[in-house]
């Protein structure tokens, strides 16, 4: 996707999470934000307290906003405890290696640093009838060549096979670790996506 396209993308989803009626000041901390687009898009809705995580240097030099920025393992995370009140993942749970080892540290250091109440927010992909469409839609070369959004997302698929495909296949244990760490507040899955709202409690 070009950066225009995410940006559209992100600010439709996390409008539909709710992003609307959270309160402007309070703390929110992007995991796995790469080149910042989820960060462009919460500031330009009015968040001024932004802050964001990625392990590569290299994306997070590509952002171009006010939010502070952290160069650091997700699994291990720089903050303090009950410092945030949203802690944001658009897509990045599924490069992790081991389930639910990985994603047990992950969400365990989430709920660490989130306030008491506050509300963890996932979107990743989901193994749907409409992805496995997708996916067949990969596997067509032409298709490929004049799609260039299709294209990308059969090239990350290939370079990523062993993470993607392990999570595509956990989704039992991934739901039982997300509800056995945070109280879940809403959970839908549609068109490839497990969107995911927990609070702590």
């Amino acid at each position: 996707e070009s950066p225009d396209q995410e940006v559209r993308k992100f600010r439709k989803r996390l409008l539909a999470l709710g992003a609307g009626q959270w309160p402007n000041s309070s703390p929110i901390v992007e995991l796995f934000c790469g080149r910042g687009n989820g960060l462009r898009v919460l500031e330009g809705l009015g968040f001024t307290n932004l802050t964001g995580v990625d392990l590569s240097e290299r994306l997070l030099e590509q952002f171009e906003g006010n939010a502070t920025l952290y160069v650091a393992d997700v699994r291990s995370l720089p903050f303090a405890d009950d410092s945030f009140d949203t802690v944001i993942v658009q897509g990045g749970l599924h490069h992790l290696s081991e389930i639910p080892g990985d994603l047990s540290r992950v969400l365990g250091e989430s709920h660490r640093i989130l306030r008491e109440g506050g509300r963890f927010v996932a979107v990743e992909p989901w193994k749907t009838p409409f992805l496995r469409l997708v996916h067949s839609a990969c596997r067509i070369t032409t298709l490929r060549a004049f799609w260039p959004r299709l294209n990308a997302l059969a090239t990350m698929i290939e370079r990523e096979q062993v993470t993607y495909n392990h999570w595509l296949e956990s989704h039992d244990t991934i739901l039982r670790t997300l509800d056995g760490v945070f109280a879940r507040e809403r959970r839908s899955i549609g068109w490839g996506k497990l969107s995911y709202v927990g609070r702590k409690q």
